[in-house]
């Protein structure tokens, strides 16, 4: 008797049916039973306290999402045969495998090395493992599969990861603006020479998820308090490697930190050990490694007190740039020559906000004439100077205890 699992899941009130035994496998190994163990918006549930749900929820959301899409295409005559299908669910099950603890701020910081880059050589170490069962998946990830409409419902704008975190998001964030009728997009989907497409009838509905987008990152992903806890983990970890020899702990971030320089591309791809310790890093190493630095060099325990105790930097957005003076001044008020506190808790950044990129993927809509058009050209919601206008906010964060 084939062995399969059902998964309840808040988001879409229903359940997913998981009766593969390769997807079964994938799920159970290390790898992907670490996302567990890391939340899917890092350090967001220090202004939402419920949006502690995890990239391993996430990515069983994206599976069932794929799930129904591919049924939907099926039924209206796409070709997708088995392995296939099969390839794509792989591919979105494990489109998040690479992720590090602490949303993004191990990509800058500990190693050089993008999340998706780290996914894919993590999909290849397990496709070894399992004598290359992943090889359609592999390649319908990295857009070498010759149906190019399967990596769009991996990675495109409207793909199964998109409607999933921003669904799963709002539901735990509670921030309502985030809801898109993922039901009647799945629906609308098709396929037209090879691209994926949503017919005419459900136009209203991409516009929504467009719309929602932009809000949820402005409300929740670039949310000042989030930007300011996310620039103070980034601070710590920066000041850790700084440090280097004389920075101690005993996680496993120990590894990557006591080291000369952050680890590339090149090293862990070419070894299966480091790799395999990059794969053993979740929130608990980050947690714990905030709390064995409490007390000690006066930057690591500023930040480290102040993460743990939601004491956290000051921050202000603006639309233009800050004076130079003034952020000088600060820098002056907060200096301290013996560990140079300055350049860790006073700095300025910026954000941008897009809703929709030309360059990637446009979102195409079948129209009942057969053309096959760019949603800004048949949209009478959101014109081209909407979906092309880039928002750009400035921020200064600072440390307010001095």
């Amino acid at each position: 008797m084939t062995k399969h699992k059902i998964i309840n899941d808040p988001v879409y009130d229903g359940f997913l049916r998981i009766d593969d035994p390769l997807i079964l496998r994938v799920i159970d190994h290390p790898y992907f039973q670490r996302l567990r163990r890391i939340k899917q918006l890092g350090m967001a549930d220090l202004v939402y306290p419920g949006a502690v749900h995890t990239r391993f929820s996430h990515s069983l959301g994206a599976l069932n999402l794929m799930c129904r899409a591919l049924e939907v295409l099926k039924s209206k005559g796409v070709d997708i045969s088995d392995n296939e299908c099969l390839g794509a669910k792989l591919a979105i099950l494990l489109h998040d495998i690479g992720h590090g603890p602490g949303s993004h701020v191990l990509e800058s910081t500990i190693v050089k090395v993008s999340h998706e880059t780290l996914t894919e050589i993590f999909m290849e170490h397990i496709n070894k493992q399992f004598d290359g069962a992943l090889d359609t998946a592999i390649s319908i990830f990295r857009n070498t599969y010759p149906k190019h409409f399967l990596h769009q419902l991996v990675s495109s704008q409207l793909d199964m990861d998109r409607l999933d975190y921003l669904s799963r998001d709002s539901y735990f964030t509670g921030v309502r603006e985030g809801i898109v009728g993922t039901d009647r997009i799945i629906y609308m989907l098709n396929v037209k020479d090879d691209e994926l497409v949503v017919d005419e009838k459900g136009i209203y509905s991409v516009e929504q998820f467009l719309i929602s987008r932009r809000l949820m990152y402005w409300q929740v992903y670039m949310h000042k308090t989030v930007v300011a806890a996310e620039m103070m983990l980034h601070n710590f970890f920066r000041r850790a490697t700084n440090l280097a020899d004389t920075f101690h702990t005993k996680t496993g971030l120990a590894f990557f930190l006591n080291r000369d320089k952050a680890l590339s591309e090149s090293d862990i791809r070419g070894q299966r050990d480091i790799a395999d310790r990059f794969a053993a890093l979740d929130d608990s190493d980050l947690y714990l490694c905030l709390k064995e630095n409490v007390d000690g060099d006066p930057v690591l325990a500023t930040l480290a007190n102040g993460l743990l105790n939601r004491q956290l930097l000051s921050i202000r957005f603006s639309s233009s740039p800050f004076p130079a003076d003034e952020v000088d001044a600060l820098r002056r008020k907060t200096d301290d020559t013996s560990c140079h506190m300055a350049q860790y808790l006073v700095g300025t950044g910026e954000l941008h906000n897009r809703s929709y990129d030309f360059n990637d993927h446009e979102i195409k809509v079948l129209c009942k004439d057969g053309r096959c058009l760019p949603i800004a050209e048949v949209s009478d919601q959101l014109d081209h100077s909407f979906l092309e206008k880039q928002v750009t906010k400035y921020y200064l964060y600072y440390y307010k205890g001095l």
